[in-house]
């Protein structure tokens, strides 16, 4: 197989409120878990640490909190560092450029999604689609 793929879709809700930290540069990053479960076994919950950086973080950090539900995408990283003993350590996470919020309307919003540059698209109102066809007498006959 010629190449590679790296991209992850999670839908699941936060464990625990989102954590920003400033770092040097003016960079900032947030981290939460998600608990994702599977559609198939409802008892088994897959918990997932995710980083989001810079304007997607400061967003997450704004509008998710403890519960909320969501969509991420991004990518699966690990990350290899030592702990407080000096032990070599290893730690899975998913690296997001998007999220959408799911579930109820946060107060002042929309379902609103939220990509990597920081800006964010709202879909379209969901009004309901026009029926622009005439209403055509149709033979009961059928044509066969």
């Amino acid at each position: 197989m010629a190449g590679s793929y790296n991209r992850v879709i999670l839908v699941g809700n936060l464990t625990r409120d989102p954590e920003q930290r400033a770092l040097q540069g003016g960079k900032s990053v947030t981290k939460f878990s998600l608990a994702v479960n599977n559609p198939r076994n409802k008892e088994e919950v897959t918990f997932v640490d995710i980083v989001a950086w810079d304007r997607l973080g400061e967003t997450c950090n704004t509008y998710l909190k403890k519960g909320s539900n969501c969509l991420v995408e991004g990518r699966l990283v690990v990350r290899s560092y030592d702990d407080k003993d000096g032990v070599k350590r290893k730690a899975v996470e998913v690296v997001i450029d998007n999220m959408q919020m799911l579930g109820s309307r946060p107060q002042g919003g929309g379902d609103e999604s939220h990509d990597g540059g920081g800006g964010y698209s709202r879909p379209a109102a969901n009004a309901a689609p026009a029926n622009n066809f005439a209403h055509e007498d149709l033979d009961d006959e059928i044509p066969f």
